[in-house]
């Protein structure tokens, strides 16, 4: 009774297997974000899928428009340990539920997900096939239908140790995909101008979201480098500015990371990052600063500070000034080192 009473308002969340540890306050933020009443079913990072109630539909298409971990998104019509089980389910789902999907103007087709097992295509066909009960009055249609339902089956996390059975199976009604086509988007193979630290696409629009990026908030990177984060806070609209003590960073005057490239392009730069997605409207500009030694007034203000401290690994750390004795070298003097000295 309490599975019928939720229809309409649980929904799965299959998730993409990475970044486990972030999914949760990712969904969190967007909920956040989007002031969504989000009651938390069943979650667990190992797991490729998260149970929550939500008040509509809306909001689970809100949460869609945002997230970078979640894959796609079902109405939930019904959860069970065993095929069984699961038709028992669904053989028993309310008339006027159904009505809303199977009616003859509207096209329909279900499809088998698995994590960690591959089915062949004949044995998604035969699991379909034990699903003819279901009064779906439309055509089949494979691309764009009306209603796309599906099972999704879950077989464990060990893909040595692979089950004949699964260990948990979920029906529902496709509502829409996550964000995911964005990573690529924003690819670093694409970017124009990197370092050696560069954020990864999918990171910064993860962090973006955790720090609620929106329209018209002002966000500061304390530690730019090439700009990653900027990139992925102005891509969901705030207007964005950062620091970094790397003059030279800053300048694309560093040696290129990309092996094939033998020096920088003229115009490498933060500010080509931002131009080339057409975010230049979002960049207000980039100073170099010690983070150390704040430069700004007491009374200034930001919406979020979105960062990537460094961490003296893959780039030494530096500090603006000596307590020492120092005199600039000759050498040092002819170039623009001498900003970190």
């Amino acid at each position: 009774m309490a599975a019928l009473r939720s229809l309409g308002r649980r929904f799965l969340l299959w998730c993409a297997h990475e970044h486990n540890d972030f999914r949760i306050p990712e969904i969190s933020s967007l909920a956040k974000l989007f002031q969504i009443e989000l009651e938390w079913i069943e979650r667990n990072e190992k797991k490729p899928y998260i149970l929550v109630d939500v008040e509509s539909e809306d909001d689970i298409r809100k949460l869609m428009s945002r997230t970078m971990l979640i894959r796609s998104a079902y109405e939930l019509w019904g959860r069970a340990k065993s095929l069984e089980e699961l038709h028992s389910q669904l053989k028993v789902l309310p008339k006027e539920f159904l009505d809303r999907y199977s009616g003859e103007d509207k096209s329909f087709r279900i499809r088998i997900e698995t994590f960690c097992k591959h089915l062949s295509a004949k044995q998604k066909i035969d699991k379909i096939e034990t699903l003819n009960y279901l009064p779906m009055k439309g055509q089949v249609q494979l691309d764009d239908p009306n209603v796309s339902l599906a099972m999704l089956e879950f077989y464990g996390l060990d893909p040595n140790s692979i089950p004949e059975l699964p260990y948990d199976l979920f029906f529902g009604r496709w509502v829409c995909d996550g964000q995911r086509h964005k990573i690529n988007k924003l690819h670093l193979k694409e970017r124009k101008f990197i370092g050696n630290t560069s954020m990864d696409a999918q990171l910064s629009l993860i962090m973006a979201n955790q720090a609620l990026a929106t329209d018209n908030m002002l966000i500061y990177d304390p530690f730019v480098g090439s700009g990653s984060l900027l990139v992925a806070a102005a891509y969901f609209g705030a207007y964005v500015f950062g620091t970094d003590i790397d003059y030279i960073m800053l300048h694309g005057k560093a040696k290129p990371t990309r092996v094939t490239q033998k020096q920088r392009a003229v115009d490498e730069c933060v500010a080509a990052n931002l131009s080339q997605y057409n975010l230049s409207s979002r960049y207000l500009d980039v100073i170099v600063a010690d983070s150390s030694l704040p430069i700004w007034r007491r009374n200034f203000y930001v919406d979020a500070i979105v960062t990537d401290p460094p961490y003296g690994i893959r780039e030494a750390t530096e500090r603006i000034g000596t307590t020492k004795s120092y005199t600039i070298s000759e050498e040092h003097a002819k170039t623009d080192r001498k900003s970190v000295v």
